[in-house]
């Protein structure tokens, strides 16, 4: 079988400890990397040195609290580059990206009025939807669904003209879905939005590990994504055009800082996670080697990364044919592998989601079943009901042994 990239991870992935780990004398296969992925030495050494220095809470005229306002300076950088954003007050941290996507709901609601309208998307994360179904539904706000094609699982944004108008707000989308893999072209989707007079939220959280991020390009005006999904710790991450998030009323308690970055961030941050989001950009600017900029490391090794991984899905679709009774749910056409990220939702004909997935655990691969939090692909798909599917998801430290080895495990299954 031909492989697109002669990329190599075995040299990366000495530098996760969790990849070493074996079960019944076999390493272990991690496939459930869109549901967290596994982080490198330097991460954990980046959140152990931050503990280990001492810090203290921000803003204090004292050693420990300097190095905290450093640790957080340089996460706010290292975002900046991987998002592209245009200064580092544009980064906001938070708990996790469905905390911040709640928060971010919770302010704009205030600036909507009875009768106008939103649009969601049932390809999304629920973390991209109950917020916003929620907010309008405080303020009689009007809720517009972008439906997906249930044959290839990709977003319908030929419809999306049709829902946009005047009254349009908001347009809250996904950039990659985390059950099917399917890619979003978002930048059309911002333009056509802007265009109605509508601002437009991008959840990159699948995304994200998978292809590079250009919040310019893209023009949209605020975009999450959650660091554990691109190899760091649990800390979510919003970009918001500096304007806006100055302009926006933050929850907050009294006094808000000035900076809208701080302005938007609530209680004590994780100041260690802060250290790991920098080391987790870091590692993956260094796939790319040395010389140039953070930033155009980043677009270097993401491109290696992407033209790997579609290697990886290539292997994986052409042996799923081989596998009798398995069905691969969402974009198959190998003329199409730009258009999805590796991550595959399948099932296996008289066998339950969660009957494959334990079977596999039991042989040390990895996998997710169920909805996954994506519920409206689910009902959409008529599977919420039925157990939902299961999750085989790829990213650059997967091998294509790991490919043969879980087709293997899913042609015994029967």
């Amino acid at each position: 079988m031909n492989n697109l990239s002669p990329f190599d991870p075995n040299s990366l992935r000495l530098q996760f400890p969790a990849l070493q780990l074996e079960i019944d004398g076999r390493t272990a296969v991690y496939l459930d990397g869109p549901g967290g992925t596994q982080v490198p030495q330097s991460v954990i050494d980046a959140m152990i040195g931050y503990l280990s220095h001492g810090g203290s809470n921000s803003g204090g005229p004292f050693l420990t609290s300097q190095y905290t306002d450093h640790i957080t300076n340089a996460a706010r950088t290292a975002m900046m580059d991987f998002y592209n954003a245009r200064r580092p007050d544009e980064i906001v941290f938070g708990q996790n990206m469905t905390s911040l996507n709640f928060s971010l709901s919770r302010a704009l609601a205030r600036t909507w009025q009875p009768g106008d309208e939103i649009i969601v998307t049932r390809l999304d994360h629920d973390a991209n939807i109950s917020p916003w179904l929620l907010a309008a539904q405080d303020c009689g706000v009007i809720v517009r669904w972008l439906d997906f094609d249930p044959v290839d699982c990709t977003l319908r944004l030929d419809l999306l003209t049709d829902l946009l108008n005047e009254k349009t707000r908001l347009l809250a989308i996904t950039y990659a879905s985390n059950a099917v893999g399917s890619i979003t072209n978002v930048q059309h989707a911002t333009e056509l939005a802007h265009a109605a007079g509508a601002m437009v939220l991008i959840d990159s959280v699948h995304y994200a590990p998978h292809g590079l991020i250009d919040v310019q390009a893209l023009d949209c005006d605020f975009l999450i994504s959650s660091a554990y999904k691109y190899f760091g710790p649990h800390t979510g991450i919003l970009y918001g055009k500096y304007e806006l998030l100055d302009a926006l009323t933050a929850y907050k308690v009294r006094p808000a800082p000035a900076k809208p970055a701080g302005k938007w961030e609530t209680g004590t941050q994780s100041f260690e996670s802060l250290a790991g989001v920098t080391a987790a950009v870091d590692y993956v600017a260094s796939i790319a080697g040395e010389g140039g900029t953070r930033r155009e490391q980043l677009v270097q090794a993401m491109q290696q990364i992407k033209t790997y991984e579609m290697a990886l899905s290539q292997r994986f679709l052409l042996g799923a044919t081989q596998v009798a009774d398995l069905r691969v749910f969402g974009i198959t056409d190998m003329e199409r592998l730009t258009e999805r990220t590796p991550t595959f939702a399948v099932s296996i004909d008289g066998m339950t989601a969660e009957s494959v997935a334990t079977r596999l655990g039991e042989q040390g691969i990895f996998v997710w079943h169920g909805h996954y939090y994506a519920v409206a692909v689910m009902a959409r798909l008529g599977l919420l009901d039925e157990g939902g599917l299961v999750r085989i998801g790829f990213v650059h430290y997967n091998t294509f042994d790991e490919v043969d080895r879980v087709l293997e495990a899913l042609a015994q299954l029967r």
